[in-house]
């Protein structure tokens, strides 16, 4: 059956048929009668020929499944065609309708040939592709293979070179010990250095001070030009180390121009420039490094920013006590000796001037140290004490003192928690919320000037701030070693200036002592 069907298909009778009607159907026009007769009846034979190849081929397949095998098929579809009158013009269908259907079945079966060639074209292109991924699969695995074998190399090199890296750690550890005792020898020189650049501005401020009694008077009368040699005398006299009442006894007032009480002295107008100056290196140097200090035992954030604004709170408080009470006792050495021409507060203003280092300044630390040792709103761990600000303090009471020396002294702003904020005075901090009315705690006091605000502080402000809270109710059991978190120094100002810089100072309101005022 297969073999006679194979036959079939190889000569290829109906594509001699096919092309044999379109030759037909080309030359119909020019062909004679007899001419197309005899075409039509040689395609006849030759369908003849088919159609017997194929009842063959109907029978042997029929046969091969039994008696009655095919027998619903032959009926339904067979049979109908082998009917009376199929071919004549007066059956049920025309001829032009078989031809119809033959077309819809060549249609069909060219459909059928296309999907089949598609498909066998597609089942060749995946074919192509597996044996692509299958090639591309090998390189993996070849790669795979590859990469252990590195793998295992690069451990077995990493074992034989760990007791080199060890021997190297303990060498990099004895440099690094080494290191920190150098860093702990140039941190001493630095404190030296600090100490030689703040000797260095004193007697800058008093080249300034000498400069300007100099130009006062030259622009005096002549017979006030013997006596520059008697103020150098006295000035050197009285910057020796000696107590107030070897100072006082030394004193000899010096004619001048102008009032020791003035505000457009050239004294009061220089130091005050100086100390503004200062304030701002306080608040952006010497403030950070105490914070970093306090961080190294105490992570509550907040309270160590209570800590810093109430020592240097504090250390105007003793100052200006300390000062109060020499002045006083100036006063009452000068009044038994004074006879004019000035009045008793200029001789005693002047030499206040020329004295502004008769201070007691570790009486005054030791009593800013006690009074935060006090205070109820700020705590430390057990083994620490308030002493490790100590360089902050004596900062702070030294500017305090020469503040309130002045003749118009510099003083800051009373400050309380739980106060209604005031935009001007104090700026907010990066964490407040900035529609709290009511300030929870101060950073930076402000300073002034009688009533006068010429340098803004810092405040943070909280919904729900309270005077009666105290810090000591939270635990004290915080971190006393070191924090082993990096030391970042962030201002408070902005969130993310988080770096530290000489150059973040207080806001400055205007004021007649700026830069070009002198």
């Amino acid at each position: 059956m297969a073999e006679s069907l194979r036959r079939l298909v190889n000569i290829g009778t109906f594509t001699v048929l096919q092309e044999k009607l379109e030759r037909w159907l080309d030359n119909y026009y020019i062909n004679t009668c007899d001419q197309n007769v005899a075409r039509c009846c040689e395609i006849i034979e030759l369908n003849a020929k088919v159609q017997g190849q194929l009842f063959k081929l109907l029978q042997v397949t029929a046969e091969s499944g039994g008696m009655y095998g095919g027998a619903s098929i032959i009926k339904s579809r067979l049979l109908p065609f082998l009917g009376q009158n199929f071919f004549t013009s007066g059956g049920s269908v025309t001829a032009d309708t078989s031809l119809s259907v033959l077309a819809e079945s060549a249609a069909k079966n060219r459909e059928i040939d296309d999907l089949q060639d598609m498909y066998e074209t597609s089942l060749n292109e995946l074919e192509a592709d597996l044996k692509d991924k299958e090639a591309e699969n090998q390189d993996l695995r070849d790669e795979l293979l590859e990469a252990k074998d590195n793998l295992n190399r690069s451990l077995r090199e990493s074992t034989s070179n760990k007791m080199l890296g060890e021997v190297e750690v303990r060498e990099l550890r004895r440099k690094l010990a080494l290191a920190e005792d150098e860093v702990r020898t140039l941190r001493s020189k630095a404190g030296m250095m600090t100490d030689y650049e703040t000797q260095i501005r004193h007697l800058r401020d008093d080249i300034a001070l000498l400069t300007a009694r100099r130009d006062s008077l030259y622009r005096s009368t002549s017979s006030f030009a013997k006596d520059d040699s008697i103020l150098s005398s006295t000035i050197r006299e009285e910057k020796k180390p000696g107590d107030v009442y070897s100072s006082l006894g030394a004193y000899r007032y010096t004619p001048r121009v102008g009032s020791p009480l003035s505000i457009d002295d050239p004294v009061q107008r220089v130091r005050q420039q100086n100390y503004i100056s200062r304030w701002n290196d306080m608040f952006s140097q010497d403030r950070l490094d105490a914070m970093d200090t306090l961080r190294r035992y105490s992570d509550d954030y907040e309270n160590n920013q209570r800590i810093i604004f109430l020592a240097i709170q504090e250390a105007f408080s003793v100052a200006k006590l300390a000062f109060r009470q020499f002045k006083m006792k100036v006063r009452a050495n000068l009044a038994a000796t004074h006879i004019g021409p000035e009045t008793l507060e200029e001789a005693v203003q002047d030499y206040i001037n020329r004295n502004t280092d008769l201070c007691d300044l570790t009486g005054m630390v030791a009593d800013v140290i006690r009074a935060l040792n006090r205070s109820p709103k700020v705590f430390l761990p057990p083994d620490a004490t308030f002493s490790i600000v100590q360089p902050f303090i004596r900062e702070s009471c030294k500017l305090a003192w020469n503040m309130s020396a002045l003749a118009h002294p510099l003083d800051i702003a009373v400050a309380t928690d739980a106060e209604l904020f005031d935009n001007n005075k104090y700026r907010r901090s990066y964490d407040s919320e900035y529609t709290a009315p009511l300030v929870n705690h101060h950073i930076w006091p402000a300073l002034m000037q009688g009533a006068k605000v010429l340098m803004k502080g810092e405040a943070c402000t909280r919904r729900g701030a309270s005077l009666g809270a105290s810090r000591r109710s939270r635990s004290p059991t915080r971190s006393v070693s070191p924090s082993p978190r990096p030391r970042s120094r962030s201002r408070s100002a902005s969130p993310s200036r988080r770096i530290r810089s000489r150059s973040v100072s207080p806001s400055r309101s205007r004021s007649p002592f700026s830069s070009g005022a002198w």
